[in-house]
């Protein structure tokens, strides 16, 4: 699995846990929804301040994120 496509597993998987539409995180990270969807589908790359950005919206840390995506990344790697 490529990092993109970790990133958006576990953003989406964030959204839906706090039961937010991709509007509404749109919306609360003043970021576009359509770049939301395709950061979710692992067709864009995100940078730091938009993990920043979106971990605040979700009210989690950055850095928790990216632990996630690496946690998929190694699990991947161990398959």
């Amino acid at each position: 699995m490529t990092p993109e496509k970790a990133f958006g597993k576990v953003l989406q998987r964030l959204r839906k846990a706090k039961r937010l539409s991709q509007e509404e995180l749109s919306f609360r990270s003043q970021l576009d929804r359509t770049f939301i969807s395709r950061l979710e589908g692992g067709l864009r790359q995100p940078s730091l301040s938009t993990i920043i950005r979106l971990a605040e919206a979700l009210g989690v840390s950055a850095a928790s994120i990216v632990a996630e995506v690496e946690d998929i990344l190694n699990e991947d790697k161990q398959d």
